[in-house]
């Protein structure tokens, strides 16, 4: 009889999440006795991007038995020491393709990176068969949400966005809520946030600066154009950059959008308008200030209705613009909290939260005094969001916020991006060509009419150049 070839730590790992409920943990000392750690209870992580972000995930991680922080990632040494300290035994790196091509014992890739590198690096782990967390939001455009949610799905991985609110008690309790006809049908939802906390409708940066001894600025840029090293890009302030960053609706919109997202069941929206602030330099109008995102947007989203659901209308708010006060609210009380929060108003009442569905409440507050919570229907996830995508990895359990849930929640964000980008392109009549100015051909506010699932603007062509990238030579995807 031929000898079996040995199933490795890792493929048995990728094949019991596969297995899900039905896989088993089998005792240690069936397996060696004392000290002996069973494929199944030991994980090894690679993290990409472990400074800000990064560090606090990969901490999270390093909490649970069974995990093991082999190999560490990031252009920026110095920015990263804290990461390099607390896992003084994993490897370090600045090149991702380097580091997943010598580390073969990764099992699972944890990524925090800048928005426009979030693609290339789970591609590059999906595409190894490993398991991958990315933080939010899940891509940088709507083309990159689509390929990683079909590529998780084709090859069985165990995912998670980092979106921490969706396995939390607050998004659960809105569900079982609205589930139990509490507030009646929900017609209409209004998200909010303060950002921008960074600099956002600002023209390119100039000048020349030298690059920091620890930065590797061409790894850094990845798929996106090559330009100048600047400090206006670093560390933070990348967020409001369209070739780097996604805004303000990118930044949150996955936190604050996702309660009514899952309560919902919402999908692809059909149509989203936005409108944005105008900002003046001189003589210059932030139209002339393509590659900064505005300063401050609103944003509707359209929903059809689903089996049993009405249709749905989402208006975003950010840069400091607010929903209009319920008159449920007294003078002297919050809607939501500092950083953002969402209100769902429905035919028979209304609820209100703050970011990540946190503190959920009907209006008017004093109506918690006399409420009745309804049954409890929605599993809650006791491990938190990290530990719940490791125990996926090992035992192929849910988790909150997987590919096929959080794709199709990022398309949606970035839809709005789409929106916005397009507020302010010109559209030239038949026959024309372009010129300088021409309040004639700037479409201004526009409806963008939206086939989610061929992923087309039907009735704005311009606007199609926002749904995928040009990729830099070597970093396609």
């Amino acid at each position: 009889m031929k000898n079996k070839k040995k199933l490795s730590r890792r493929k048995f790992l990728k094949t019991s999440a596969v297995a899900g409920s039905a896989f088993m943990i089998v005792p240690r000392s069936v397996l060696g006795g004392k000290g002996y750690t069973a494929p199944s209870d030991q994980l090894n992580i690679a993290g990409i991007g472990v400074g800000g972000r990064g560090a606090g995930i990969l901490a999270d991680a390093a909490k649970i038995p069974g995990t093991n922080i082999i190999a560490l990632c990031d252009v920026d040494f110095k920015r990263a020491m804290g990461s390099f300290s607390r896992f003084s035994q994993a490897k370090q790196y600045k090149d991702f393709r380097k580091m997943l091509e010598k580390e073969k014992d990764v099992d699972a890739v944890m990524i925090a990176t800048p928005d426009h590198t979030h693609a290339v690096c789970a591609m590059a782990a999906m595409e190894l068969d490993k398991h991958v967390y990315v933080e939010k939001p899940l891509t940088h455009n709507i083309y990159e949400a689509r390929l990683l949610t079909e590529t998780a799905r084709k090859r069985k991985l165990v995912t998670q966005m980092g979106n921490q609110g969706s396995s939390g008690e607050g998004v659960r309790l809105i569900q079982e809520w609205i589930d139990a006809g509490i507030i009646g049908e929900v017609t209409r939802v209004h998200c909010w946030t303060n950002r921008p906390i960074w600099p956002q409708g600002v023209p390119k940066p100039t000048g020349n600066h030298p690059v920091p001894e620890s930065l590797d600025w061409d790894l850094w840029l990845g798929p996106a154009a090559h330009r100048a090293y600047n400090p206006a890009y670093l560390p933070f302030k990348w967020r409001g950059w369209w070739d780097f960053g996604t805004g303000s609706l990118g930044d949150m919109g996955c936190h604050i959008i996702d309660p009514p997202f899952k309560a919902l069941r919402l999908g692809y929206p059909t149509s989203v308008e936005a409108s944005v602030s105008q900002v003046y330099v001189g003589d210059f109008r932030l139209a002339d200030f393509p590659d900064s995102c505005p300063p401050a947007s609103k944003v509707h989203f359209d929903f059809p209705a689903r089996n049993n659901m009405p249709a749905v209308e989402l208006i975003w708010y950010d840069g400091g613009i607010l929903p209009r006060r319920p008159a449920e609210l007294q003078a002297n009380e919050s809607m939501g909290e500092t950083g953002g929060g969402t209100l769902f108003e429905g035919t028979r009442g209304k609820i209100v939260c703050g970011i990540y569905g946190k503190n959920p409440s009907l209006l008017p507050y004093k109506a918690m005094d006399y409420f009745k919570q309804p049954e409890k229907t929605i599993p809650r996830v006791e491990e938190g969001h990290v530990g719940s995508w490791v125990k996926a990895c090992k035992e192929g359990t849910p988790t909150s916020s997987n590919f096929d849930y959080a794709g199709p929640l990022t398309e949606t964000v970035l839809m709005g991006n789409l929106a916005i980008r397009s507020f302010n392109l010109k559209q030239l009549k038949p026959g024309k060509t372009p010129s300088s100015w021409d309040p004639w051909t700037y479409p201004g506010r526009i409806q963008l009419e939206w086939n989610g699932q061929d992923m087309t603007i039907t009735n704005f062509e311009a606007a199609n150049q926002f749904i995928k990238r040009e990729y830099r030579s070597g970093w396609e995807i």
